[in-house]
């Protein structure tokens, strides 16, 4: 599910959806745009394998996960990961 299997084809596997999100995320999106812009890019990148909004949440789940992005004011970021933020 996380890495592609037999079952899950590679540009189904959440680490794949997740990387196509990241690629979305060059400003913060709320959770609908961040959507709405994911199923345009598949479309123009012939990704015709059908993703449920669902999946996308377990894939931002995923990304949540290895902190990678957070929610801020309804605002889905990618969030920064500076050496100096982690050290406290």
């Amino acid at each position: 599910m996380i890495t592609p299997t037999k079952g899950i084809a590679p540009d189904r596997a959440l680490l794949a959806v997740g990387a196509q999100i990241i690629m979305q995320l060059n400003r913060p999106l709320t959770v609908s745009q961040a959507w709405a812009r994911l199923r345009e890019w598949r479309l123009q990148n012939d990704h015709l394998a059908p993703l449920s909004f669902g999946w996308f949440v377990l894939a931002l789940d995923v990304l949540y996960a290895l902190g990678l992005v957070e929610l801020r004011d309804d605002l889905l970021t990618v969030r920064n990961n500076n050496a100096a933020q982690t050290i406290r």
